[in-house]
């Protein structure tokens, strides 16, 4: 796969966890609806963890010429993820609320942010679209 596919995989999936948080912060919590939605989400952000390792850095210095500080926020999913599910699991509701809710504020929203702003990405991105499309 090439850099621009990755690319998609990864702006694609990260939609659906946008959206899908949504509903998990506004449906009541307990209910099926939501353990199904919560169930994807995690999933969804497990995929969406993947592919950020994927995909190298464009934009600043790289670690193994491929990792950048960016990828630092696919190691908290990483750790956070598990730590949740283990946590519901045991019943343990404050701290799988908590975690959640700051993985959702923090990881995705630090990320989208850092990668967002970045010049770099929207000159890789959207003009080696315009290239292809000619």
């Amino acid at each position: 796969m090439y850099y621009l596919d990755f690319m998609f995989f990864h702006i694609t999936t990260i939609i659906f966890v946008f959206f899908i948080g949504i509903i998990l912060l506004v449906v009541k919590r307990g209910t099926k609806v939501y353990k199904i939605f919560g169930k994807v989400y995690i999933i969804l952000m497990v995929i969406v963890t993947i592919i950020t390792l994927s995909i190298p850095t464009v934009v600043e210095e790289r670690l193994f010429n491929h990792f950048g500080w960016v990828h630092l926020f696919s190691l908290l999913v990483l750790y956070t993820v598990p730590i949740t599910y283990l946590s519901i699991k045991k019943g343990n509701i404050k701290v799988h609320r908590r975690k959640m809710i700051l993985l959702y504020f923090g990881a995705l929203a630090v990320a989208l942010v850092f990668t967002f702003s970045s010049v770099m990405f929207y000159e890789t991105f959207f003009e080696e679209q315009w290239i292809h499309c000619s």
